[in-house]
Parts: C-alpha cells; sequence; structure tokens
C-alpha cells in the first residue's frame, strides 16, 4: 500500500519558516519524481515545487528564493523549507510522488498570520 505522510505544518508568523516533511512508503521512493502542491479554498491545486529523482529542482516564480525542496532518497522523505512565509502563502500542501502513476498525500494545514 502507497502512503504518503505529510507533517510538519502550522501556524507561523508573517516572516517565519516551516519545515514540511512527506514520508513515502510503499513505493521505490529513489525514482519517483517528488513535488509540493498547495490549495487554498475556493482554487485549484497548484505546484509549488518539484525534485526529479536525480536531485533536479523548480520552484514556481512566487517561491523562488524562500522556498527549497530536497529529498533524502535514504529516508524515503522529501521535504519543503519555507522561509520569510508571507500570508499569501498560507494553504493546504500536500506531497505527490509522480512516475507512471501519481499519488498524493492528505495534506498539511499552513496558516501564516499575525
Amino acid at each position: 500500500q502507497v502512503r504518503l505522510v505529510e507533517s510538519g505544518g502550522g501556524l507561523v508568523q508573517p516572516g517565519g519558516s516551516l519545515r514540511l516533511s512527506c514520508a513515502a512508503s510503499g513505493i521505490n521512493f529513489s525514482i519517483y519524481t517528488m513535488g509540493w502542491y498547495r490549495q487554498t479554498p475556493g482554487k485549484q491545486r497548484e505546484l509549488v515545487a518539484t525534485i526529479s529523482p536525480g536531485g533536479f529542482t523548480f520552484h514556481v516564480d512566487s517561491v523562488k528564493g524562500r522556498f527549497t525542496i530536497s529529498r533524502d532518497n535514504a529516508e524515503n522523505t522529501a521535504n519543503l523549507q519555507m522561509n520569510s512565509l508571507e500570508p499569501e502563502d498560507t494553504a493546504v500542501y500536500y506531497c505527490n510522488a509522480q512516475m507512471i502513476r501519481t499519488y498524493w498525500g492528505q495534506g498539511t494545514q499552513v496558516t501564516v498570520s499575525s
């Protein structure tokens, strides 16, 4: 059974930092492209960042320079370091594993508010 379990969300003040983690099981983690997406009520889920099996990364413009995606193939985890958080970053963040099939985690809430 494939499981992606996100953790690390919470409430943080503007300018603060959070580190999200995604623990994967049931897949050959090292051959999957891992991604982080986010969604706010009434809006479509949007891409935040991806990391290829070889470690190549992509970050959307709105988070470039503030967020960093990484992976640890030995631990089967994908992480998203989020710095300089803004209220506009408030969303449910989802972990995603892509290859032939796509798998999703259940999401973790990130709230940026003073």
